[in-house]
């Protein structure tokens, strides 16, 4: 598994490896929340709030998908996403998961990697990659614009990716529980993938159990902050269209843009369905002209959850991060 598939993580509570997702621009969310949740009910009509919009109250978790590759995987080339499946899908998900491990450093930065995926079930996520359009499930082409971004950012800076650890710069905003931005705070990892999604009139909150953040999503028509304001979750626009609510997210920082993106030209766009009782489809489009050809969309699923958000106690300055910088003096001697 390349290095940029890794992304970083919470240097306080350990390892996780982030592995990307994908899905299609908005032209055609229907089909696409179709193909990103694999659901055999009959046509669910979604309960309504007092107030009357889909109700989407509750917590939920996509931890399932965890160790999905972002793009397809060569050996299934010529294949379509929902051929996947049965067995197939079974001993696939195994696969990932054993070579995420193995590309992990492990006990030489934070502790053995093991630790954090006992309790995971990863034969139950339901798709084999999770690029959705382009439908050859690949990530489209870098602009010349982004290739040359790519190449001055250089290197990926994680502790996924076993450093070398020279200070602060060299970790993420994750690996100093800073933030996960946008789509990254909806794509899973090892543990705590859990999201309580709060909603009053004009307004849809979504509570991260990593890096707590919560995100607050307006629906009352208002234009976007000015362009000389960004933030690392970007900002977040919401609306209805039918049962499904759409949210348009831009004026993200440099730092947190996905991917590498042009943080000026960034945005997002989410679709949220709710396709059965115990279950929300979701696809992020990522359009940002300068850096790739055409946009492209990333999904997955996210089932009903018993257990609660809980306190996620990591903040930026951790133990971790000042542990894995005396460590790697300690190695350089």
């Amino acid at each position: 598994m390349s290095k940029d598939l890794l992304a970083p993580g919470c240097a306080l509570l350990a390892t996780i490896a982030v592995v990307s997702l994908a899905a299609r621009p908005a032209a055609g969310p229907a089909s696409l929340q179709k193909t990103a949740v694999k659901s055999k009910e009959k046509e669910w009509t979604p309960p309504r709030t007092p107030w009357g919009d889909p109700d989407f109250r509750g917590v939920f978790s996509n931890g399932d998908e965890y160790t999905t590759p972002l793009e397809r995987p060569d050996q299934f080339a010529g294949r379509r996403l929902e051929d996947i499946k049965g067995q197939e899908l079974a001993d696939v998900r195994r696969a990932q998961l054993r070579g995420v491990i193995d590309a992990l450093p492990g006990g030489r930065v934070r502790g053995p990697d093991a630790w954090w995926v006992e309790n995971l079930n990863v034969e139950k996520g339901g798709q084999a990659w999770l690029v959705l359009d382009p439908p050859d499930g690949k990530i489209p082409a870098l602009t010349p614009e982004g290739q040359r971004r790519a190449q001055a950012a250089g290197r990926v800076r994680s502790s996924f990716v076993g450093g070398p650890f020279d200070g602060p710069e060299d970790f993420s905003l994750l690996d100093r529980c800073i933030s996960r931005s946008v789509p990254g705070s909806m794509i899973p990892v090892m543990y705590g993938n859990t999201y309580q999604i709060t909603q009053t009139p004009g307004l849809v909150v979504i509570t991260y159990e990593i890096i707590h953040e919560a995100r607050i999503i307006t629906l009352d028509g208002r234009p976007h902050i000015g362009r000389a304001i960004h933030q690392h979750m970007g900002d977040a626009r919401g609306h209805w269209e039918g049962n499904t609510l759409v949210v348009e997210t831009t004026n993200f920082t440099d730092k947190a843009a996905y991917r590498g993106a042009n943080a000026a030209a960034l945005r997002v766009v989410e679709r949220f369905t709710r396709p059965a009782a115990d279950r929300i489809a979701w696809t992020a489009t990522i359009d940002d002209q300068t850096t790739w050809t055409k946009p492209w969309t990333l999904g997955m699923s996210l089932a009903a959850d018993r257990q609660p958000v809980l306190a996620y106690d990591c903040h930026e300055g951790n133990y971790g991060l000042r542990n894995i910088l005396s460590a790697a003096r300690a190695e350089d001697k």
